[in-house]
């Protein structure tokens, strides 16, 4: 029985056969000219230059030992790894409707873009949103709106110039926080121009700008935006050659008159604990500079703190870093993990007086430069879950007016601004938003050092695309219309600043005949109610304080066996 074409010679190699095809027709046109004396020509010379070089990929992929595709589809294969490439912008641009969010949704990028621009953000036609879904949120409106003067809105920090702060070691530069912020991202993980254009955005904008761990790099100073430093494990710009914590470098850093706030980072919501390390090829000169590490060498983050093992040391270590500072408002940001480790922080507070001036609660939906996929998808509380815990338990205790609280995780609109402030927030950061204000497209390519707009690389061409005084403006104005907009709400809902909204405000479709304002759905804590001792009084409250709140203690963060 004779053999079937497709034995002898496979269709999967047809692209390989045609490349042939394609060199000997070349060669034979070429030889052709050739001899009639004539010049090559650049069209024969390209047709032969190409189809060689496609012959030799097809060669190589036949014997190269990565890829099965290659190997059985010979230079045909590459396309498939073309594709696979541009996939995430094909979906983007052509595929993906304007709400499905990975991780924000054309619909939400949008509105960033067009309120950085200054661009009309209204919308004719409707909402597109399905009011009749289960989980559709809003916030109701009163038939006596207000007016609200300014939209400037802040909340004091640390205290007020009138009425310091109780705390022992107490803070004595109180702050005036705007309610919207730029979340927590290191110079290394952004580029030099995007942290040129964010920290003079927020000099304009009269905001708050936060370090990221990298620390404070020399384009933080250029304009003289308002600083949160953040500080992490490693103790970047405040470290000793073994990576502890050098007071006297820190003292130095936490003067400059830019420096408005300290927050130790215990943990951040896209890797909650997990470290890092930047590898050694990634540690420029400027970088280390920031950092205060050697250049070219691996940059390691650890996974936890060295200057301090306990809850109590921790807030001691918090004192010392608002003594140091010259009383500037110092506090930690976590994401939710163990709630008998943030109960034994609250045990802390009472046992030793020390409280920190605020907590900026980051939720697990929070994003980064690079995380492991399980890290982002199944570690950590979600913003609302996180929030909720921390300013229960400050009521619970009769702290949450020493306290105050901000909070980040995929925070865009002034509706989220209005929702997370009614759960519990003074005020909320932003980093993706405002990363898209500096002309972001969600590329998703931050980890590669080839971010197609300048913002999340360390390349000097890549980043000259991001020119600083126009990306500035823009994140300027993503502040102001976010806050009109916000100012805009709260008229309707007849208040008169944004510390009035409470979860009565907000309300859930839970099913599709039932709605709830979100006060019913998450059960609050009375003042005081955490420092109750009658017998059974625990008894009487949620489950997360009944069953861990006896397991946590002010010296420990393992919990405690019950009985």
């Amino acid at each position: 029985m004779p053999k079937r074409l497709p034995t002898l010679f496979p269709i999967r190699y047809t692209a390989l056969l045609l490349c042939a095809l394609g060199l000997l027709w070349a060669g034979v046109l070429a030889a052709q000219r050739l001899q009639a004396g004539l010049a090559l020509g650049w069209p024969t010379g390209m047709a032969l230059a190409l189809c060689a070089l496609l012959v030799l990929i097809g060669l190589y992929d036949l014997i190269q030992p990565h890829h099965a595709i290659l190997r059985n589809y010979p230079v045909i294969g590459h396309l498939r790894y073309l594709l696979e490439d541009i996939r995430p912008e094909i979906r983007q641009y052509f595929i993906e409707g304007d709400r499905e969010a990975e991780p924000f949704s054309r619909a939400q990028r949008s509105l960033v873009y067009q309120r950085a621009k200054g661009e009309p953000d209204n919308r004719p036609f409707g909402t597109l949103l399905d009011v009749s879904d289960s989980g559709y949120e809003w916030i109701n409106h009163s038939l006596a709106p207000t007016r609200i003067a300014s939209q400037d809105f802040r909340v004091w920090v640390g205290g007020t110039p009138q009425q310091p702060s109780p705390s022992v070691s107490p803070c004595t530069q109180p702050y005036a926080m705007s309610v919207f912020n730029i979340s927590a991202m290191s110079f290394g993980a952004l580029s030099a121009n995007a942290i040129l254009a964010l920290n003079q955005g927020a000099k304009i904008g009269g905001f708050a700008h936060d370090t990221g761990e990298g620390s404070i790099s020399r384009h933080h100073r250029v304009h003289g935006g308002d600083l949160v430093w953040e500080i992490a494990s490693g103790y970047f710009g405040c470290r000793n050659a073994d990576g502890s914590f050098n007071p006297e470098r820190f003292a130095e850093q936490a003067h400059a008159p830019q420096v408005k706030m300290i927050e130790l980072k215990l943990s951040q919501g896209a890797k909650p604990g997990q470290g890092g390390m930047l590898l050694g090829p990634k540690v420029t000169p400027e970088i280390a500079e920031a950092r205060g590490v050697p250049a070219w060498q691996d940059c390691i983050s650890p996974p936890s703190h060295s200057a301090f093992a306990t809850p109590v040391e921790l807030l001691q270590f918090i004192a010392q870093l608002r003594t140091l500072s010259g009383g500037k408002p110092t506090g930690f940001k976590l994401c939710i993990g163990h709630p008998w480790e943030w109960f034994a922080i609250a045990k802390a507070m009472l046992e030793t007086g020390i409280t920190p001036d605020f907590i900026t609660v980051d939720g697990a939906e929070g994003g980064t430069g690079a995380a492991p996929v399980e890290f982002s998808d199944h570690v950590g509380a979600p913003l609302q879950e996180g929030l909720q815990l921390v300013h229960n338990t400050l009521v619970g205790l009769n702290l949450r007016e020493r306290v105050r609280i901000g909070c980040a995780g995929k925070v865009v609109s002034a509706f989220d601004l209005a929702r997370m402030i009614a759960l519990g927030a003074d005020w909320c950061n932003s980093a993706r938003g405002f990363m898209m204000a500096l002309g972001c497209v969600q590329a998703q390519s931050c980890h590669t050092g080839r971010c197609p707009t300048g913002v999340a690389t360390q390349d000097a061409r890549r980043q000259r695309a991001l020119v600083v005084p126009d990306k500035a403006q823009r994140v300027a104005q993503l502040h102001r219309s976010t806050l009109h907009a916000f100012k805009e709400l709260l008229q309707a809902a007849g208040l008169s600043h944004p510390s009035e909204i409470t979860a009565e405000h907000i309300v859930r479709r839970t099913s599709a005949t039932e709605v709830r304002p979100l006060a019913r759905l998450l059960t609050p804590l009375l003042p005081g109610a955490l420092l109750d001792t009658a017998p059974g009084a625990l008894d009487a409250l949620p489950n997360p304080y009944r069953l861990y709140w006896p397991m946590a203690a002010a010296h420990s963060f393992q919990p405690t066996p019950q009985r």
